[in-house]
């Protein structure tokens, strides 16, 4: 007998116990991730009366998978460019929140008499709503397609980000260092250094990447490249000092700018369904009764004082970003609860040796009494806007209400500020890419360059070659910097508006170009003796090269349109295939309608109704604007319209309207055949005996189709061939036909022949 690994055994344990939960859970009509949760907690090392998972350690190895797929996936759905066309408001709403939890978490410790320590980092767990448990709400719930949750998910990754910014904060406070000084800046500009460099590269070189081998890939080959090009970000992430789960949202993000991210959706959403639920299950296992007996005071008002202060302060910080009073209230709700980040602050504050021990299990307790409450808070927020609306006054309400319609735009209308705002992003990401490639040459090159000039007077020639290509490859990169908006039409506009605005525009080009020259002192400082003037001397004559060369030039425009192009090719093909939403969405967005996509189930008792049949206006109050079928958009349906299986419906209505029509969407159904098995088509040849009913009467005459079900689908002439039957066809005796059918069809059809020749 072979001997089972423990691990197998416990995933066998998990998926049961959590499979047999959820379908409980899922009778009840409740959220999937809560199953999951009391999962872990029949399965953890704590629960005495029920099996236990063996090895815990290889559990939470899983969950840590886990959680990089869930945010993986999240990447895939809600990609970088929909938080940038939402401006400013996430994040203002992301820092109110932030500083408004922390600032209650560290006065409910200092209440309990905790250390100075502790206060400080919870403050820090007490910030961070959870992504994934929210994500998964939102998803079981049916929200995901909502207004609100949009603006959730936007704020959640903002803070996902802040997150790595706030555990570099309190390593600095633990380590006793001034966390306003150097090192804090320090790791702010490596962090965004990373994240504008991957996004970058990403999308520059992931869509051809996948653009060059199309040909070659299948979906099998199409998962497994996704899979190994999120692993490896997750890899370099946690190189570089970030989280796995970090890197690997950052993948999800590069992959949802490619045309084949909605396949890739797809493919990747069971495998995050199956490490997902080990997370979720991994959680519970946390559950310690006896913490929660000793330490059940605090943890209650730990409790509380999420749920109170994320529906106060969440609600307060997306109406400061623009939203009204109900919309603000369902996005602060949403968010009532802490989650990994929590965990994994409390996890550095343990290794620093700086929070007491029942600190972290405290959190674990209240994370799992908060995410249970997740579901109801979302579901309360209604209720508790309607009891609002109903006791004060008439104008503060409409004032509340209409808050987000006169929020200023964000958007720069000076064209001093937009061209100023265009430079700037411009120098930055040009610049990054600049360092990362001298980063690049100088660690790697220059030292491969030396072994293959090992000898000491010909490392000069390897400081010279390095230095060279160095300055090649970063060449495009520096004429754009310096090039870039000085013909764009805000340039031309200033400069022809008024003679003071050419002097600042000059000196424009002239910072850039001060920029770039710096680049290149600082390759010649690093690979060279020379003298301050003359490096200088040799950046201008290098930089006066780039910006003449026309080979540089051509080089430069070429990246930089296959960058946009690449960016934006996911747009264009639902531009091209019709899929892409109409214009009037946005507009729509700023009211209490706006659009979602509907995807009609294979089972969907709809398919072969028309819209004039199935009345969705009147029945849901809602408005199909467009159906997509395969690669057609078809727009503004008229009632003649069928509906098929597998179409997707861009449909426009309030929150409530289209929750109502996405619950019938699911639930009207068509019902299950149980007799399946009982109703197959047979196959059976059927000779006319002598007295058969059916001698000298037609086809059509015979009954066989109308009477008993069947179908003549040929009449047997020689020993190979089969002759197509006509209705006018007449019977004979010793005819052999073949004839299908259901079993209980057929049996009846020969008994009647039977009973035939009997009589």
């Amino acid at each position: 007998m072979g001997h089972l690994p423990a691990l197998i055994e416990d995933l066998a344990l998990i998926l049961m116990v959590a499979g047999i939960v959820t379908l409980i859970f899922r009778k009840l009509k409740q959220p999937l991730v809560l199953g999951y949760i009391v999962a872990g907690f029949l399965v953890g090392p704590h629960m005495t009366y029920t099996a236990s998972v063996a090895d815990t350690d290889s559990v939470q190895l899983w969950a840590d998978i886990g959680v990089m797929f869930l945010l993986f996936s999240l990447g895939l759905d809600f990609s970088f460019k929909k938080i940038l066309k939402m401006g400013a408001s996430p994040i203002i709403s992301t820092i109110t929140i932030i500083f408004s939890m922390s600032m209650l978490g560290v006065i409910v410790g200092h209440f309990f008499g905790w250390t100075k320590m502790d206060c400080i980092f919870l403050g820090g767990m007490l910030a961070m709503s959870s992504t994934t448990i929210i994500y998964k709400a939102f998803d079981d719930l049916g929200l995901r397609q909502q207004q609100f949750a949009g603006l959730v998910m936007s704020v959640l990754i903002l803070e996902d980000i802040l997150a790595i910014v706030m555990m570099v904060m309190l390593s600095a406070i633990a380590s006793g260092s001034n966390p306003d000084g150097g090192q804090m800046l320090g790791s702010i500009m490596k962090i965004g250094f990373f994240l504008v460099l991957w996004l970058v590269v990403g999308i520059f070189a992931i869509p051809q990447l996948l653009r060059s081998v199309r040909k070659l890939i299948n979906t099998e080959v199409l998962l497994i490249v996704s899979l190994g090009l999120c692993c490896a970000m997750a890899v370099i992430s946690t190189k570089v000092g970030f989280s796995s789960a970090f890197g690997a949202f950052i993948m999800g993000s590069i992959l949802a700018e490619t045309i084949e991210a909605d396949k890739i959706i797809k493919l990747v959403e069971p495998i995050k369904n199956l490490f997902g639920a080990i997370f979720f299950v991994s959680v519970g296992m946390l559950v310690d009764p006896h913490i929660l007996m000793e330490y059940a005071f605090p943890i209650i008002v730990l409790v509380l004082t999420i749920l109170i202060g994320q529906s106060i302060f969440g609600t307060f910080g997306f109406m400061l970003g623009g939203e009204s009073l109900k919309s603000a209230m369902r996005c602060g709700f949403s968010m009532a609860q802490i989650g990994e980040f929590s965990f994994i602050i409390a996890s550095l504050g343990l290794s620093l040796g700086v929070i007491s021990d029942y600190l972290y299990p405290v959190v674990v307790a209240v994370s799992v009494i908060t995410t249970f409450l997740t579901p109801y808070m979302i579901k309360m927020a209604i209720p508790v806007y309607g009891k609002l609306e109903h006791h004060l006054p008439s104008k503060i309400i409409q004032l509340l209400n209409h808050l987000s319609m006169s929020h200023p735009n964000t958007q720069e209308s000076s064209l001093w500020k937009k061209l100023l705002t265009q430079m700037m992003v411009n120098t930055l990401i040009y610049s990054i890419l600049a360092l990362a490639t001298i980063a690049v040459m100088l660690t790697f090159a220059l030292p491969f360059f030396k072994r293959l000039l090992p000898e000491e007077n010909l490392h000069w020639y390897a400081n010279a070659v390095t230095g060279i290509l160095t300055v090649i490859f970063i060449s495009p990169f520096l004429r754009a910097m310096i090039m870039k908006k000085n013909r764009s039409e805000e340039f031309k506009a200033l400069w022809a508006e008024s003679n003071r605005n050419r002097l600042p525009l000059i000196s424009t080009i002239i910072a850039r170009v001060m920029i770039a020259v710096a680049f290149i002192f600082y390759i010649c400082n690093y690979l060279s003796h020379f003298t301050n003037a003359l490096m200088i001397t040799i950046g201008i004559i290098v930089v006066t090269i780039m910006v003449l060369s026309r080979t540089v030039k051509s080089r430069s425009i070429k990246m930089e349109r296959l960058f946009i192009m690449n960016l934006h090719s996911r747009d264009i093909k639902a531009q091209v295939s019709g899929k892409r939403h109409p214009l009037y969405e946005g507009k729509l967005l700023d009211r209490d309608i706006h659009i979602a996509d509907f995807s009609v189930p294979m089972d969907s008792a709809w398919m072969g109704m028309t819209l004039k049949q199935l009345n969705l206006g009147n029945k849901y109050g809602i408005h199909v604007s467009s159906i997509l079928r395969a690669n057609q958009r078809l727009n503004i349906p008229d009632g003649d319209y069928i509906i098929f299986p597998g179409d997707t419906l861009q449909v426009i209505g309030s929150d409530e309207q289209l929750q109502n029509f996405a619950h019938a969407l699911e639930t009207e159904t068509l019902t299950e055949d149980y007799e399946l098995e009982k109703r197959e088509m047979k196959l059976r040849q059927f000779v006319i005996s002598e007295n058969s009913p059916f001698i000298g009467k037609t086809l059509s005459e015979s009954g066989i189709r109308s009477i008993y079900s069947c179908m003549v689908v040929g009449i047997e002439e020689g020993l190979e061939n089969l002759t197509p039957p006509s209705p006018s066809y007449v019977f004979h005796e010793g005819d052999i036909i073949w004839i299908v059918g259901e079993e209980e069809s057929l049996q009846a059809l020969i008994n009647k022949q039977e009973q035939s020749v009997s009589s």
